[in-house]
């Protein structure tokens, strides 16, 4: 099973037990609180632009003068213009590494909000269905960079007590994004011109310019400037946001020690490129574990209601424009709702029974879907409309949010940022986004096809492939619940090297050793040595 045994690489949690030991609430620490508000439109607002294309991709093919202006498209014209955004991020994806690892968290951010504001800008003024699929795929293309960086400076930054709230409530926004979209598409829906249309196309921007004009405000990742050799910055903004200034503090001594003592442990095993994914055996458990994430974040049947809520509402015979927006902003209200709750129980639970009380839960609710959107169809199709069934439908397509969001929205960061150490984690998560947008690209290119040539049928294949995530997780998920970043990082890797991390902080917590913050100190045997001889 996965779960983390005695034998694994994880670390004794001595930070996890200091930071549980603070009994000071984030809000009565000033530095600690302006740092997280800052977050928030910088980082936590990034998925805002992947949820409003979601839903306006969504909304506006219930538009009329969209419909008219791009042809009515059927088929696989209608695939690949939603399947567009995530073919643009699949074409990124070799570039996050280095992009991240040259410049930083910060500057990727900002780079990234560059490119989808002039995408933003090119699908407003789009002339035709092709152009509008480019200016899908430069939007795409810019995303990954963002979200990559964003969730690990999230996770690098927060103070390890709320760091898990915070990673899991990045995904949140993703439904705001969604609502915004919902509640522009409905106002804009009854508007006779294209403006109909280009006025949300437009409006995605708005997140990206958001990110441009705060991000460089934020610190940078301490992580990112110790493996630069900055190491005296480092210092200094865990001091300021850990210790509201106190540079006598022991935990952020023996956080800033573990932190050095583990990154410089990981730097001397990496050649900083892709080989190392798969240079040892945990390396590959690691990506194995990501890919398939990838997959169940978007093969679960989510994206059948993020993209096609319309088609669906349609073939229970609820045509209605009007009524379909309403179910549309209905349900994205519902999801942020059921997103923000259970992002506050990440800290309650432990992640492998939330990943299974997820798949579980989706199983049984896809399998009644399945039932009632049989039974309706049969009614329409038969001219005696089920209403029973149809409200049944409508049921399922909403009791589906809590669960997927248990799992797949409030762990997905959190976990990742977890199971991968720093020196790979930027690369980690460019391959789980890998598989996740190459699932929904084609999740999003056949679910049209599969409804209309499967009907009802189409849903009994996410039903299957549901059931093997069930077992994926019992099998292969380790437990990463109640520890720092620098306690997991070998998780999977020789228990000696978690140790060497560990002595490092107990020399700061038992024996009151200052850590070592002079340049050039970042090999883990220049640190040792210069540590002994302080003593």
């Amino acid at each position: 099973m996965g779960g983390v045994g005695a034998g694994s690489g994880a670390a004794d949690p001595i930070i996890s037990r200091l930071a549980d030991e603070d009994n000071v609430r984030w809000y009565k620490k000033p530095n600690l609180r302006f740092l997280y508000l800052l977050l928030f439109p910088t980082c936590m607002g990034i998925e805002l632009t992947s949820g409003f294309d979601s839903q306006m991709i969504n909304a506006l093919q219930i538009v009329p003068s969209w419909i008219s202006y791009f042809g009515d498209p059927q088929g696989s014209l209608k695939g690949i213009i939603a399947a567009a955004y995530s073919l643009g991020a699949v074409v990124s994806l070799p570039f996050i590494g280095v992009v991240n690892d040259k410049f930083g968290r910060r500057w990727s951010i900002l780079g990234g909000s560059v490119i989808m504001v002039i995408g933003a800008l090119i699908q407003g003024f789009a002339v035709n269905a092709g152009m509008y699929i480019v200016a899908r795929l430069i939007l795409g293309f810019g995303i990954p960079t963002c979200i990559v960086s964003a969730s690990s400076l999230i996770g690098e930054l927060a103070y390890p007590k709320e760091r898990p709230v915070l990673t899991s409530l990045f995904n949140v926004s993703y439904f705001v994004g969604q609502i915004v979209a919902a509640g522009i598409c409905f106002g804009t829906n009854n508007i006779e011109s294209n403006m109909a249309w280009k006025i949300p196309s437009w409006l995605q921007m708005c997140p990206s310019l958001l990110q441009i004009a705060f991000v460089l405000f934020l610190p940078e990742s301490p992580r990112w400037l110790v493996q630069q050799d900055k190491v005296e910055e480092a210092y200094d903004i865990l001091v300021k946001y850990h210790a509201e200034g106190d540079r006598d503090s022991e935990f952020v001594k023996a956080e800033f020690a573990q932190i050095q003592t583990t990154i410089s442990i990981e730097l001397e095993h990496s050649k900083a490129s892709w080989a190392d994914l798969v240079a040892t055996a945990g390396m590959r458990r690691r990506m194995l574990i990501s890919c398939m994430l990838g997959l169940f974040t978007q093969w679960s049947g989510n994206t059948l209601i993020s993209y096609y809520l319309g088609d669906l509402l349609a073939m229970i015979g609820k045509s209605d424009s009007v009524f379909k927006q309403q179910i549309n902003l209905a349900n994205s209200c519902w999801q942020l709702v059921c997103g923000t709750g259970v992002a506050f129980l990440v800290t309650r639970f432990k992640r492998r029974q939330m990943y299974l009380a997820c798949t579980i839960a989706l199983l049984c609710v896809y399998i009644s879907w399945t039932i009632s959107m049989e039974r309706a169809i049969a009614g329409q199709t038969s001219g005696h409309p089920n209403n029973s069934a149809n409200i049944a439908t409508i049921f399922w397509i909403f009791a589906y949010s809590p669960c997927y969001n248990i799992g797949y929205n409030a762990l997905t960061y959190t976990y990742m940022i977890e199971l991968w150490p720093f020196a790979e984690r930027s690369r980690g998560l460019a391959f789980f986004q890998l598989f996740g947008r190459l699932a929904n690209f084609f999740t999003t290119f056949v679910n049209p096809i599969g409804l209309a040539n499967a009907s009802w049928r189409y849903l009994i294949s996410y039903c299957c492939f549901l059931a093997f995530e069930i077992a994926f997780v019992y099998f292969m998920f380790p437990e990463t619940f109640g520890r720092t970043l620098e306690e997991l990082a070998f998780l999977f890797e020789d228990k000696a090297l978690a140790d060497e991390a560990t002595h490092a902080v107990e020399k700061v917590v038992v024996h009151h050793e200052d850590p070592v913050t002079a340049k050039g100190t970042i090999d883990a045997h220049v640190v040792t040595s210069e540590v002994k001889s302080q003593a």
